[in-house]
């Protein structure tokens, strides 16, 4: 399905590691045509780290989206009813955003906007990062891989030997999951090799 035309939620949570890996994916949606509208959580416009300063990263994403980014709960809300999303994305998309997802639990602006995407019965999108995907947090995926309208970008292990419970979404894979997912599919395969290096 093409994404000329289509709007598309891009919700960011606190993996500040991964803002590198994804941006090439905001950058390419807008490129192909299709409105992104930017959902921050509260972690995403309150900490600086050693790979962004949080003022400077807002910045750089609303200026690639030409949108103002939806920073509170109440701004989120409306997307539900005004069924303004086609797709929601979430990437990165940490454990404990997970977790919570899950879980029904609505405590920041991306969890909103994913629960006002999936009240419509539109696609939600979910590129994971995570230390614990193989561990506490397998059980949430587990629960949100069986549930109606929720696709995964394919992911897999980063750090086998280092971090044996960590998983990372293949973040280059995100437009061709949510072009599959606007079709109410699961791009295969799904679980994917995503360390660099094979050898230990």
């Amino acid at each position: 399905m093409e994404l000329k035309g289509k709007t598309i939620g891009f919700g960011l949570t606190g993996s500040h590691c991964t803002y590198a890996e994804v941006q090439p994916a905001m950058e390419a949606l807008v490129e192909a045509g299709a409105r992104v509208v930017p959902v921050l959580s509260y972690t995403v416009q309150s900490t600086s780290t050693r790979f962004a300063e949080a003022d400077e990263w807002v910045a750089t994403i609303e200026k690639i989206t030409g949108e103002k980014a939806i920073r509170s709960i109440p701004e989120a809300e409306p997307l539900g009813p005004s069924k303004l999303l086609d797709c929601m994305l979430i990437a990165p998309c940490t454990g404990n955003s997970l977790a919570k997802l899950a879980n029904a639990m609505n405590e920041s602006p991306v969890l909103m906007a994913a629960k006002s995407t999936l009240r419509n019965d539109r696609p939600l999108v979910v590129s994971i990062s995570t230390n614990d995907g193989l561990g506490l947090n397998a059980t949430n995926i587990g629960r949100l891989l069986a549930t109606k309208n929720i696709f995964f970008v394919p992911f897999g292990q980063d750090d086998p030997w280092k971090k044996i419970n960590s998983l990372v979404a293949r973040n280059e894979l995100i437009l061709p999951t949510i072009e599959q997912a606007l079709e109410k599919k699961q791009i295969q395969p799904m679980i994917v090799e995503k360390w660099r290096d094979l050898q230990k």
